[in-house]
């Protein structure tokens, strides 16, 4: 096994909301719209909270696992108006629901090999726009609120 580079790594979102898709063959089964011009994808995965207790006999912190948190993923993006993708993120934000995500990392070790794959759902919470100066483009960052548990498909 190889690292490799993030470049060629995509995001997509499944236009429907749903509740019933929770594992690999579910989430393959949809149908899904590529968001484009993808600049960066923030770091995303579960971390556990901690629940902490403090003993006065001997004054020493104990720590336990709490509930787990798959995090906010800041996606920042080159602002296309007519990008399908795009216009479903924004079209999203708009509910109160959440939306399947797929994150595929560029990692496939030879030519006969897929990319991994990532799955979860997410609040769209955002999608701001960024216009910066004369010189920049134009971006937008949306903020993904997941609210699943992340399936990982590292065969796909």
């Amino acid at each position: 096994m190889t690292i490799n580079a993030t470049g060629g790594s995509r995001l997509f979102i499944c236009t429907t909301p749903t509740t019933s898709a929770d594992d690999v063959s579910a989430y393959a089964a949809l149908t899904w719209v590529e968001v484009n011009e993808i600049e960066s994808i923030a770091a995303f995965g579960d971390k556990a909270s901690s629940i902490t207790f403090t003993s006065l006999k001997d004054s020493r912190v104990r720590k336990l696992k709490g509930p787990r948190d798959a995090g906010d993923v800041d996606v920042v993006y080159g602002h296309d108006p007519v990008d399908a993708g795009q216009i479903a993120l924004s079209a999203a934000q708009r509910t109160k629901f959440s939306y399947p995500i797929k994150v595929t990392i560029s990692d496939a070790q030879d030519e006969s090999a897929a990319d991994s794959a990532f799955y979860f759902q997410a609040k769209i919470s955002g999608v701001p726009i960024n216009p910066g100066s004369a010189t920049d483009v134009t971006k937008r960052t949306v903020t993904l609120g997941i609210d699943t548990e992340i399936v990982e498909d590292l065969t796909s």
